[in-house]
C-alpha cells in the first residue's frame, strides 16, 4: 500500500517519469544482488554499472544543458557554432534526492556494510518512499530498509509526536519562509533598483528563509514517517548557532553533508594525507556539492566559496583558537554572529540569477548605501517580517540552550493544548497559503 501511496503520489507532477524511477530502480535492485553474489573484479564492475545509470539520468536531465551552454560559449571563442540542440524537458522532481539515495544502497552493498534486499518491492519502497521522496533526507539502507520489514501498530504517542513535528514544519514554512519570500522575491527580482541595506536585508532574510523551507519540509517528511511508524534521520540541527562553517554543515542538510563525507571525502582521503590534501579533498566535494544543488555557475562558486572557509577553518586554527581566548567569554556570541554573517554573503551566490547580479550586489554591499527597506509595502508586513523571526530564533534558542523548556511537550496538558492553540492562531493569522513550492524541490 505505501508503495502503491508513493507511486501515485509521485505521478502527481509528470506521470510519464515513474519510467524513469522504475528504470533505476530495476538497475540498483539487480545491481545489489549481482554485487553479493560475485566476488573479485565483478563485483566493482556491477557496482559501477549501478553508478553509471544513476549519474547519467541525472546529468541527462539536470546538467545536460548546462553543459551545452558552456559548449557553446567555448564553440563561440573559435567563432563555430555547437551543432547540439538543447533540450526543453522538465527537472524530474526530486531527482538528486533519490538518486544519492539508490546510490548510496549499491555502495553499502558493496562495501559489505547492508546485505541485499530480495524483496523488490521493499527496495522500490527504500527509493520511493513519499514522505522524503522528492527532498530526503537522504536516507542509507542501513537505518530504513529493515524498518519496513518490521509490523506496526498504533501507537498513540508516537503518532503525536510525530504530528507536534509536522506542525512545528508548517510554522516554519508558511510563517517564516513564504512571509520572508515575499520581501526576498521582491528585492532580487529588481536587484538593479535597490542599494546594499535592503540586499543586505533580503540576502539575510532568503537565509532564513531557505532554512525554514528546507528543514520544515524535512520535519514535515520527518513526522509524517514517524505518525506511520518509520523513523527517519534527523536532517537540521539549528544551524544558525554554530561557531564556524565546519559546524554549520554538521547541522545543515546533515544527511547530504554525510553522504558527500562517507563517500566522497574519506575515499578521496579525508584528512589523513596531510593539511594540502585536505584543502583539496575539500574544494573538491564542496564545488561538487554546488554543482549537486543547481547547474550554474553560481552554485559551483557557492560550493567552493564554502570549501575555500572550511580550508582557511583548518590552516588558520591555531590563529583562531588564540583569537578566541582573546574574546574569553564573549567568544561564543562574536563566532557566532561572524559565522552567521559569513554565511549570509555567501548565500548571495545561491540566490542569485547569475554572476553579473551577484556581482552587482556583493558591490552594494561593500558600499552600503541606504535603501528603501518597505519597498512600498504597508508598514504592517515588516511586523510580521520581525515576528517570524522572532518566533523561529525564540524557539531554537530556547531548545539549544534551554530544552527543558517545553511547550507543545509539556506534561502539563493545559499548558501543552495552550501551546497547540497559541502555533494553530499563529499559523492561521500570519501563515502564507499561496501555494509557494518547496525551493528545494527543484533540486
Amino acid at each position: 500500500m505505501l508503495l502503491a501511496a508513493s507511486c501515485i503520489f509521485y505521478m502527481y507532477f509528470v506521470p510519464v517519469y515513474i519510467l524513469i524511477l522504475g528504470f533505476t530502480i530495476g538497475i540498483d535492485y539487480c545491481a545489489g544482488l549481482l554485487i553479493a553474489n560475485s566476488s573479485g573484479r565483478k563485483r566493482k564492475t556491477w557496482l559501477i554499472c549501478s553508478l553509471v545509470a544513476n549519474i547519467g539520468v541525472l546529468a541527462f536531465f539536470k546538467y545536460f544543458n548546462f553543459l551545452n551552454t558552456n559548449l557553446t560559449s567555448l564553440l563561440g571563442l573559435a567563432h563555430l557554432q555547437n551543432p547540439i540542440p538543447f533540450l526543453y524537458i522538465l527537472l524530474p522532481i526530486g531527482l538528486s534526492f533519490h538518486t544519492f539515495q539508490a546510490m548510496s544502497y549499491t555502495i553499502e552493498v558493496y562495501r559489505g556494510n547492508q546485505q541485499p534486499e530480495k524483496h523488490f518491492g521493499i527496495y522500490a519502497l527504500y527509493v520511493m518512499f513519499y514522505p522524503q521522496l522528492v527532498a530526503g533526507p537522504i536516507e542509507r539502507p542501513q537505518n530504513i530498509l529493515h524498518q519496513f520489514h518490521e509490523e506496526k501498530f498504533v501507537d498513540y504517542d508516537r503518532i503525536t509526536e510525530g504530528l507536534k513535528i509536522m506542525l512545528w514544519g508548517f510554522v516554519k514554512k508558511l510563517v517564516v519562509a513564504d512571509r520572508l519570500a515575499l520581501y526576498v522575491n521582491a528585492v532580487y527580482a529588481n536587484a538593479e533598483n535597490h542599494s546594499g541595506v535592503t540586499l543586505i536585508m533580503a540576502t539575510f532574510f532568503f537565509i532564513v528563509q531557505i532554512y525554514c523551507d528546507f528543514s520544515g519540509y524535512s520535519d514535515i517528511a520527518i513526522g509524517a514517517a514517524k505518525v506511520m511508524g518509520y523513523n527517519l534521520m534527523i536532517n537540521f540541527k539549528r544551524p544558525f548557532f554554530s561557531k564556524n562553517i565546519q559546524e554549520v554543515w554538521l547541522r545543515w542538510h546533515i544527511s547530504l553533508t554525510t553522504w558527500f563525507r562517507d563517500y566522497l571525502y574519506f575515499p578521496l582521503g579525508g584528512s589523513r594525507r596531510g593539511v594540502g590534501i585536505q584543502v583539496r579533498n575539500l574544494l573538491i566535494v564542496f564545488a561538487i556539492s554546488g554543482l549537486w544543488h543547481g547547474a550554474g555557475w553560481t552554485f559551483i562558486i557557492w560550493g567552493l566559496l564554502n570549501g575555500v572557509v572550511l580550508a582557511l577553518e583548518q590552516v588558520f586554527s591555531p590563529v583562531i583558537k588564540f583569537t578566541n581566548r582573546m574574546l574569553g567569554f564573549t567568544k561564543n556570541f562574536f563566532r557566532t554572529v561572524f559565522t552567521l554573517s559569513l554565511f549570509v554573503l555567501m548565500g548571495i551566490f545561491f540566490r542569485s540569477r547569475n554572476l553579473d547580479q551577484a556581482s552587482y550586489i556583493f558591490t552594494s554591499i561593500i558600499h552600503l548605501k541606504p535603501g528603501r527597506l518597505f519597498l512600498g509595502e504597508p508598514p504592517i508586513s515588516f511586523v510580521y517580517y520581525l515576528l517570524a523571526l522572532l518566533v523561529l530564533f525564540g524557539a531554537e534558542y530556547i531548545e539549544e540552550y534551554h530544552s527543558s523548556i517545553k511547550l507543545v511537550r509539556n506534561k502539563n496538558g493545559v499548558i501543552r493544548y495552550a501551546g497547540y492553540l497559541a502555533i494553530i492562531i499563529l499559523l492561521v493569522v500570519t501563515g502564507v497559503f499561496s501555494g509557494a513550492d518547496f525551493i528545494y524541490f527543484q533540486f
